[in-house]
């Protein structure tokens, strides 16, 4: 679509303003603001000179003094600081443990002089920390012991998160946010955490991020497969230090579905370049080693038909490329069960390919993946669909803009 088109200058506004912004500035009614946006009707062609002239000198008259700050915990391979930074973010310091996935971030984000990269964030002085506007992380799921906090309860003694998540990895995000005070922040997580520990888990870290760090909290378990071909549901746990108006109302989630396989498969026919060992020769073909072995096929069709037989319903996923895929996990190295891509009756399924993952995770094909197949599958397995943290951002960043406005003494009004 033409840069000039309305629909996209609008879009370039609303990395900046709410459509309760935008509306009152356009003179329109919300709602018509947001059916330009799902597309239910196109704005007019004089919309263009609006935007340009009432709202587009605010937006791009933004120097590197106004970009939001944040950090990256728990980072991997950085899928959420790449929603964030096309939102306008800065990341200004990174914690990742893990050397493989360090090695797979620092390729895609070379080290800066105005960034800091550590790997083990629980042996970092939260002081140490620079400030930023929004805290980012993908922790965990780690139970919590209260069998402390209920005999301090019972003997009326206080308590706060010091007690009740000493020795998980949340403590580490809770005392950065204590130190810190960011305006904001974004956890995500597997949506099991809503059960994990008979919701135990869960309850203490949103009474944590209420009642003892002071947040207004929003969660929402959001399906990937509004941006990609693959069932993949995360809880999402933002949270604002002031009040706003923030609603999962704003989020414009494609309709599920719409996307398939087909989006991210290797076509082999010659239209995309080779890209080895991924994929090799003139045709850019998907390397033979991707295709399952007798043995293990084998095994894996004697499996599912023994749980076929008990009533169990376990087995492989075998998709093609019209399906959606199960969700991808952290383990697809190890037999690739889960999503089987069929090359026809005649010939035996394969794993995807490390590029396919990364597809399927949301990231472009420039996304750089120096590390082994195996290397490569754990990373995106545990990764997050970046597309769901680039809405996500996008909807963020109207109100953290506003709470550091509000701080400098600046009113603004905002949805």
């Amino acid at each position: 679509m033409d840069k000039t088109h309305p629909l996209e200058l609008l879009r370039t506004a609303r990395n900046r303003y709410t459509q309760k912004q935008l509306a009152e500035i356009l003179d329109v009614d919300v709602r018509t603001v947001r059916r330009w946006e799902v597309r239910e009707s196109d704005p007019p062609t004089y919309l263009s000179d609006a935007i340009r002239q009432r709202i587009l000198p605010l937006v791009e008259d933004t120097g590197e003094e106004h970009r939001l700050r944040f950090i990256d915990l728990f980072a991997g391979i950085g899928g959420i600081r790449i929603g964030f930074e096309t939102h306008g973010g800065k990341c200004v310091f990174t914690s990742e443990w893990n050397k493989f996935a360090q090695k797979t971030y620092l390729a895609n984000f070379p080290l800066s002089s105005d960034h800091i990269f550590v790997g083990d964030i629980t042996e970092v002085d939260e002081k140490d920390i620079p400030d930023h506007e929004i805290l980012l992380a993908g922790f965990p799921c780690q139970p919590f012991s209260i069998a402390g906090v209920s005999k301090k309860n019972a003997l009326g003694i206080p308590h706060g998160f010091e007690c009740t998540t000493q020795g998980t990895l949340f403590f580490d995000i809770a005392r950065i946010i204590a130190e810190k005070q960011p305006k904001a922040f974004l956890l995500e997580n597997v949506k099991n955490l809503l059960s994990h520990d008979k919701g135990n888990t869960f309850k203490v870290i949103i009474q944590t991020l209420r009642e003892e760090l002071g947040y207004e909290v929003h969660y929402k378990v959001i399906d990937g497969q509004h941006f990609v071909p693959q069932h993949r549901e995360r809880i999402l746990i933002v949270g604002f230090k002031g009040k706003t108006d923030f609603s999962w109302d704003g989020l414009q989630l494609p309709e599920k579905g719409a996307i398939r396989l087909s989006a991210i498969l290797h076509p082999q026919d010659g239209s995309e370049k080779p890209e080895e060992p991924f994929t090799v020769g003139v045709k850019a073909r998907v390397n033979s080693k991707y295709t399952l072995t007798p043995k293990l096929w084998d095994y894996l069709r004697a499996y599912a038909e023994k749980h076929r037989k008990a009533g169990n319903g376990f087995g492989f996923g075998l998709v093609n490329a019209d399906d959606i895929a199960r969700t991808l996990s952290a383990r697809y190295y190890k037999d690739g069960s889960e999503i089987l891509v069929s090359q026809g009756n005649r010939k035996r399924p394969r794993r995807l390919t490390p590029r396919e993952c990364a597809r399927l995770m949301g990231f472009s094909d420039d996304f750089i993946i120096p590390v082994s197949d195996t290397q490569a599958y754990r990373q995106f397995g545990n990764s997050v669909v970046m597309p769901v943290m680039q809405e996500i951002a996008r909807i963020m960043m109207p109100y953290v803009k506003m709470l550091k406005e509000e701080e400098q003494g600046i009113s603004r009004r905002i949805a």
